[in-house]
């Protein structure tokens, strides 16, 4: 079975609107005063901000953190860390996997938790993943899953359970040209599924194929207040510009209502809680109290047989240990900020309108739970609302009130770090931009105008916004 995609996402184009934001304004003042480092502008993460180049750049407490919440992420830190193993197991606690699963642990697609990659040419995804699901929507909007594989296609399976199948990527070379005449190549992906292990697909099956993004701020994000992002989105595009934002309002089970998105490259998650929890029943088999349905269908039924731990087979104080430490994980703040070429790429970024939808600063509100994390100025280069981004960097798959052709804009800060932290410079939803340069030429939709801007910019011009971009 092959499914072809035209082009998928990552869209340096922005909204500048409030002064809950940056030190950009709106419109054509979206370059104003770049030309000078802002006070404190390198603190990306405010009070959370970590100075750390290494590879270990992505994985450290915040510094402001108290003594229960460092206690947290360091309990958090090894059930993310540790490899869960096929029950029933002497390691009590840590039993439980599959018996479908995409990984045995959070850390091996977020290792180190940065971001993961997409397979080599011939070999099967194993750090990304497929989203699958058929036309329709259920009970409070989500994607149907497909009958037989669920939400999520899973490569791998307990001793004596079949896996659901291998997914596979395959490029074709794209050629274009900038202004300049400066020649270029992108990569457009081609996605096959082979070795099923439970009969045929739906024939309507729709894909998003995911890479796992860094965990950095995530806690952050969670706190910017839902005023904030209400005064961000112009579903009508009221001022003219193009540009209209929209908040993907999502079905939130610990709270039994809908609540806007924040996580996931289509903001289908709305707290780190559920996030995470989705992210251990779909990935690694691993129930919980907020998601206690195991992660097989009715047409898998040898994963009935097979033997259990308890239930749920992640406990509540395991779950909130993880969540507590993907909250509180820092920021690495910014290199170079000062750099003459660093502040010609943010005033060009300015200009280029990728600010009204990467928005450089927000604020978070007040959160007692965690007061770390309260009232920061931060600078994660979001507004966290939906763009839609055209029929090239579409995945024709809806979720909520996203579309086929929409996604979340996706924070910017600790991009330049991932070839350290990562060793390799993927990006996009499906990594399939091999760096900086390409994913930006792959937007287009509301971002197209940011995009032609920069495609008109002098080598010197690209240079310095790149070189900003690998200052965040």
């Amino acid at each position: 079975m092959s499914f072809k995609r035209i082009q998928p996402f990552s869209r340096f184009a922005a909204v500048l609107l409030l002064c809950v934001l940056s030190a950009f304004g709106s419109g054509s003042d979206h370059g104003a005063g770049a030309s000078q480092a802002e006070p404190d502008e390198e603190l990306a993460g405010g009070d959370t901000t970590v100075f750390d180049a290494t590879r270990n750049a992505f994985n450290l407490p915040a510094p402001n953190l108290s003594v229960e919440h460092r206690t947290a992420f360091f309990v958090g830190n090894s059930f993310f860390n540790q490899n869960w193993v096929t029950p029933p197991a002497s390691t009590a606690g840590r039993d439980g996997l599959g018996p479908l699963f995409n990984a045995r642990s959070c850390s091996a697609c977020h290792f180190k938790d940065g971001r993961s990659r997409p397979p080599e040419a011939g070999d099967p995804m194993t750090t990304m993943l497929l989203r699958i699901s058929i036309p329709g929507r259920g009970e409070h909007g989500q994607p149907l899953p497909d009958p037989t594989y669920g939400g999520q296609l899973q490569g791998r399976a307990i001793l004596g359970v079949p896996p659901e199948g291998d997914a596979y990527v395959k490029y074709v070379e794209v050629s274009g040209r900038l202004a300049d005449g400066q020649e270029y190549s992108l990569r457009q992906p081609d996605y096959s599924i082979r070795n099923l292990g439970y009969g045929p697909l739906a024939r309507e099956l729709m894909i998003s194929p995911r890479v796992a993004p860094a965990m950095v701020g995530m806690g952050l994000l969670e706190a910017v207040p839902e005023e904030t992002l209400r005064a961000l989105a112009d579903p009508e595009d009221r001022d003219g510009n193009g540009i209209s934002g929209r908040i993907n309002f999502v079905w939130d089970k610990a709270s039994g209502k809908k609540m806007p998105g924040r996580f996931g490259w289509k903001a289908e998650q709305p707290t780190v809680l559920q996030q995470a929890a989705t992210a251990f029943v779909q990935d690694i088999g691993i129930t919980s109290s907020l998601m206690p349905e195991e992660n097989y269908t009715a047409g898998q039924g040898i994963c009935a047989k097979q033997p259990h731990s308890q239930s749920p087979e992640a406990s509540d104080k395991i779950l909130n240990n993880v969540v507590s430490y993907s909250r509180t994980l820092a920021v690495p703040g910014r290199r170079n900020w000062t750099d003459p070429l660093v502040l010609r790429g943010k005033a060009l970024f300015g200009e280029a309108d990728c600010a009204a939808c990467h928005v450089p600063k927000l604020s978070t509100g007040a959160w007692p739970e965690f007061p770390e994390l309260s009232r920061q100025t931060i600078r994660p280069y979001t507004d966290l609302l939906l763009h839609d981004m055209g029929d090239g960097l579409a995945d024709n798959r809806p979720a909520f009130d996203a579309s086929g052709r929409e996604w979340r804009t996706p924070p910017l800060w600790g991009i330049g770090l991932v070839s350290k932290v990562n060793g390799h410079t993927f990006f996009l939803h499906d990594g399939r931009a091999r760096n900086l340069l390409e994913a930006i030429l792959w937007h287009g939709g509301e971002a197209e105008a940011a995009r032609e801007r920069f495609r008109r910019f002098s080598q010197e011009e690209r240079d310095a916004l790149v070189a900003f971009l690998d200052s965040l």
